[in-house]
């Protein structure tokens, strides 16, 4: 426990820097967050929070909250992209619990941003300050002060950048990162189930994998809407933007030689959002004195381990244990650092290896493709991939 209770300014309002924020206040550490929308609205569609995540948002007190806005699979498959060929990825609901301790839930982003922004303001109701964007950060005598765009300054003793894959905390601690186009471009969004043929669709999440490119699909709210990624290798948009909005014809003749289930989800997609897919080299270094990074602002990874947003969950609590556990504060930034660096980094490369694993040529060909995917989602190869992920204990793990 800390000789004295430090306070934190973290810059953005996304699902890392609300957990971390709660953490923080739960320990009795006071917190701001300075967010630079000027209202409250989480963007985004559909994602998934595997055992390791849930156990964050259980240990934090929101289990029944999160109870009723979840989606929760029975289990995951892997599906071949033209025959549609399946065979089971592993199995969730139940064996989830009995294996890991905690569910897999399926959120929509915007339900989980609301449920984090409602516990924090439960706990200090003006701890979030909208409309102030954050272009930078330095540290003054004994305070780490973050920038906005309006010329104000916020000081704390800990400053944290939660502010994204374009952190302005990392650049002007850093400078300016190095992404290079991974020559796939993503889609998303939401789908009405009423809009589908009934019976379409089983409740289970699904990947489809196929040269050059995968779908993933499942439920969300209970089953009312369906949440859609699918990546193609194509060159011709390198936009690596959340809002950029594309067309259902677009996104149908993108997926015109797959499976009838793919194409019937993607001709009836509410608004379809395409994004250009950077990949990043791990950096070495997150902390600097008085102000670290959490989430994509450190770690930012391609989307194919649905563990970006969990790491960001795991990151958030790991900080505010070593805040309220370790007394020197540029101590406890450093340790945090250090439980960290490790881990993500392995996701940031198992994300990078999925790219490859999913979009294989040997998936072009039907018969080959069955040995192939006998091979990689074997049992084991399955348990080596994923268990190392789903048993982490951000409550217990050394700091």
């Amino acid at each position: 426990m800390s000789e004295y209770n430090p306070s934190v300014a973290i810059a953005g309002a996304g699902i890392g820097g609300l957990i971390a924020a709660l953490a923080l206040l739960k320990r009795g550490i006071d917190v701001n967050v300075y967010e630079q929308s000027p209202v409250l609205g989480e963007i985004g569609a559909g994602f998934q929070v595997s055992a390791n995540g849930t156990r964050v948002l259980y240990h934090l007190d929101l289990g029944d909250e999160i109870e009723k806005i979840c989606w929760s699979p029975s289990g995951k498959e892997i599906r071949i992209w033209n025959t549609g060929q399946t065979w089971p990825l592993f199995d969730l609901g139940t064996e989830s619990v009995s294996r890991y301790g905690f569910p897999y839930m399926m959120f929509h982003r915007a339900d989980l941003h609301e449920v984090l922004v409602k516990a924090v303001r439960k706990l200090k109701p003006d701890a979030i300050h909208l409309n102030r964007s954050c272009v930078g950060t330095y540290t003054n005598d004994d305070k780490a002060v973050l920038k906005f765009s309006d010329g104000g300054e916020a000081s704390a003793d800990v400053a944290v950048g939660a502010d994204g894959i374009h952190s302005a905390v990392r650049k002007s601690l850093f400078g300016d990162d190095k992404p290079n186009f991974t020559g796939i471009m993503a889609w998303r969004g939401v789908i009405d189930i009423r809009d589908l043929p009934e019976g379409l669709l089983r409740p289970v999440g699904t990947n489809w994998v196929g040269p050059g490119g995968h779908v993933v699909h499942y439920y969300l709210r209970g089953g009312k809407l369906v949440n859609f990624f699918g990546a193609q290798e194509r060159d011709d948009w390198q936009v690596e933007s959340w809002v950029a909005e594309g067309s259902r014809e677009e996104c149908v003749s993108d997926f015109a030689d797959w499976h009838e289930v793919v194409r019937t989800l993607a001709a009836n997609i509410e608004k379809p959002l395409k994004w250009a897919l950077m990949d990043r080299e791990p950096i070495e270094n997150w902390t600097d004195e008085r102000v670290t990074l959490l989430g994509d602002a450190c770690h930012p990874m391609l989307p194919f381990l649905a563990q970006g947003a969990v790491m960001a969950m795991e990151d958030g609590l790991m900080l505010a244990r070593a805040l309220d556990e370790v007394s020197d504060i540029v101590e406890a930034l450093q340790r945090y650092q250090t439980a960290r660096i490790d881990r993500t980094t392995r996701a940031v490369r198992g994300s990078t290896e999925n790219a490859k694993r999913f979009h294989n040529s040997r998936l072009a060909d039907p018969e080959v493709a069955k040995k192939y995917v006998d091979e990689q989602w074997d049992k084991d190869e399955i348990a080596s991939r994923y268990d190392w992920l789903f048993t982490y204990d951000a409550i217990s793990a050394s700091i």
